[in-house]
């Protein structure tokens, strides 16, 4: 899909991020070695599946709002600078 849509769009940007990451399991280990067989970059940054993410959803807030210090915080940004650099 991604270079259908390169087809169209030709400066279109793109990477993989690990998203829900189950920590210290061998699956959340394991998940960028097998990304990392396709023609896409993988971001270091991981997000952990985390409740806060849910809680801040309910709440019709920001991580940030909600739990300024929670590792779901420390863990966005770090992406958004991968996501940055990416676009430049």
């Amino acid at each position: 899909m991604l270079n259908e849509a390169g087809v169209y769009k030709p400066s279109l940007k793109k990477a993989f991020v690990i998203n829900r990451k189950i920590v210290n399991t061998a699956i959340g280990r394991d998940v960028a070695d097998a990304l990392s067989e396709y023609p896409v970059e993988v971001l270091k940054t991981a997000i952990g599946q985390r409740v806060v993410f849910a809680e801040s959803a309910t709440q019709g807030l920001t991580i940030y709002e909600l739990a300024p210090d929670a590792l779901a915080a420390q863990e966005m940004d770090p992406l958004a600078e991968e996501v940055e650099q990416l676009l430049r």
